[in-house]
């Protein structure tokens, strides 16, 4: 009898857990929707308003660089007061909000500001965010929980740009500025839906830490050399990984891709970015780091095809591959914190990471670029090499959690 009221106890906590993550999902949707939309054409957009080349380079590399060393800040401030859910709406009000502002602006140096907050908002959030997730993933299996949002967030950032290209055509007769800021304006109307469904999930699930007391918790109470290892690993990953800025522009200087195929690709690498989450992420909670290690190799190879080659089936297999790559990185990659890092250490864990994994992005794509005009092979090779030594590492972590299990 007993055994029958924890079951359905555990059952119902598991039923919650899930209705959380869909709705955290639903919230990332309607955000992406917002800012991915809007990441489409700010550049374009502050060109209208005056900006130079170097300042759209510096306004965007500025504002990821802000963006990632502040994970680092908000999740010590997360774990230290506890304030899981007023960190999330600071940081998801910047991230919003700054977006249909743009639309009032008449100088490319309040637009640039604007957008540099916007990412602003997204690094205050996103430990405090995640370890929230944390707590419901782990009752559905870290890597589904966290696969099924990166699903919805990425039908999100699919839907953005077609959103606000719709509403751009329907104004064309504005012009390229009056039409942008059209749009820009009615991001406000996804930016509202994802605020509304965040407060609702606040309202109905006040301490989502309590997912977590129910049910399996992690037995590390502090950091130790295993997540040392994996954020070595990480950095390798990061490093290796080509943005795809880089791709799209391989695909127009060498006239691989029409331009306006290009965002079509891109579209494509967001769809496998979907499915591969949900399958890693569903693969992560039967075999654990084999899937990481599996996806990292599969990721390994987008560089060769999508580098070295001059057939569009073989372009479109890279682009598969990169989309796996991308598709791991957001699911699997915050499960493995999950299970590695107790509940009490966990957003400063996210932030540690976010940070790691974000400097590590920026001076690999730094250093892509410049091997990219030296010659491709070389760019091939860092990338192909890099996230072979990621999988190693991966490999020596899932040897040292082998043992970790032997011995307890």
């Amino acid at each position: 009898m007993g055994n029958s009221m924890n079951k359905n106890k555990y059952n119902e906590i598991q039923k919650q857990a899930l209705t959380f993550i869909i709705l955290m999902g639903v919230v990332s949707l309607f955000s992406d929707m917002t800012y991915e939309g809007a990441r489409s054409l700010t550049g374009p957009y502050l060109g209208l308003l005056g900006a130079s080349a170097f300042v759209v380079g510096l306004v965007a590399g500025l504002g990821e660089f802000i963006g990632y060393a502040l994970r680092l800040l908000s999740g010590l401030w997360a774990d230290k007061t506890r304030n899981y859910w007023l960190l999330t709406f600071i940081g998801y009000s910047l991230n919003l909000f700054t977006v249909p502002f743009l639309a009032l602006t008449g100088h490319w140096e309040i637009a640039a500001m604007l957008i540099i907050m916007e990412r602003m908002g997204k690094g205050i959030r996103k430990p405090a965010r995640d370890a929230m997730m944390s707590h419901a993933a782990n009752q559905v299996g870290a890597g589904f929980g966290f696969a099924l949002e990166e699903f919805l967030d990425q039908l999100g950032a699919m839907l953005g740009p077609l959103f606000l290209a719709l509403i751009i055509s329907i104004n064309a007769g504005l012009g390229n500025l009056g039409s942008y800021r059209r749009g820009f304006a009615f991001l406000l109307l996804p930016a509202i839906m994802a605020m509304a469904v965040l407060t609702f999930s606040r309202i109905k699930y006040p301490i989502p830490q309590n997912f977590e007391s129910g049910g399996k918790v992690s037995a590390e109470k502090k950091f130790d050399h295993r997540f040392t290892l994996y954020l070595a690993g990480i950095c390798f990953l990061a490093a290796g990984f080509a943005d795809f800025p880089l791709l799209g522009f391989h695909f127009q200087k060498h006239q691989l891709i029409s331009g306006a195929s290009i965002p079509l690709i891109y579209t494509l690498a967001m769809g496998i970015d979907a499915v591969a989450a949900l399958f890693f992420g569903k693969l992560y909670d039967r075999i654990g780091l084999k899937s990481l290690m599996l996806s990292t190799l599969l990721s390994s190879l987008f560089a060769p095809f999508v580098f070295l080659s001059h057939s569009l089936l073989l372009i479109i297999i890279g682009v598969i591959f990169w989309g796996i790559g991308m598709g791991a990185q957001e699911s699997i990659v915050k499960a493995v914190i999950a299970n590695l890092i107790s509940a009490e250490k966990r957003a400063t864990a996210y932030g540690i990471f976010n940070s790691i994994f974000g400097l590590a992005w920026f001076l690999g794509s730094a250093l892509m670029g410049f091997l990219y005009d030296r010659k491709i092979i070389l760019l091939v090779l860092f990338s192909v090499v890099a996230q072979l030594i990621a999988a190693a590492f991966f490999f020596v972590l899932y040897q040292k959690n082998k043992q970790t299990k032997k011995a307890s």
